[in-house]
């Protein structure tokens, strides 16, 4: 499956009620244990489709590795789906290199379609119930987003 990188932003901030479930996966992380979706239960997370081809990808990443680290201890979660077709090959390398250190799967067809991924990057925010909160097309504002994700983390509903 082939996807357009997207610079404009699209952004869709939810309200409560229109929070429909994120679908659940389970799928084999860089050092082969499962990464499972509902494990997360409880926690915000971030969910970011990406591939290594993808320059807006590029320029969000090191962002998304800033906010692990910064909310970690309030309940943030960050897990990248890399949509790359060369799959491990190619993104186990670019993990080294990058020093990602949160949770990385593959990501495939079906998975892409189940969250609605048309075009890259796409960022999504699931609050601590596993509804979507948040969806984002495109590269973030930084400011815009973090905003967001600390709204998100300080709400208990």
């Amino acid at each position: 499956m082939r996807f357009r990188t997207i610079f404009l932003c699209f952004a869709t901030l939810l309200t409560a009620a229109d929070h429909a479930p994120a679908p659940d996966f389970s799928l084999p992380g860089a050092n082969g244990a499962p990464v499972k979706l509902s494990r997360y239960q409880g926690k915000v997370v971030l969910l970011d489709f990406w591939a290594t081809w993808c320059h807006g990808c590029k320029t969000e990443i090191p962002w998304y590795m800033e906010f692990s680290q910064a909310y970690k201890k309030d309940g943030l979660v960050v897990i990248g789906v890399s949509m790359d077709d060369e799959g491990w090959k190619v993104v186990r390398p670019f993990i080294k290199e990058k020093k990602m250190r949160y949770p990385v799967v593959i990501g495939n067809d079906e998975l892409g379609k189940r969250y609605g991924l048309d075009e890259m990057p796409l960022t999504l925010l699931i609050d601590r119930h596993g509804n979507i909160a948040y969806r984002h097309s495109g590269v973030v504002d930084k400011d815009a987003f973090e905003g967001e994700l600390r709204n998100l983390l300080a709400s208990t509903h």
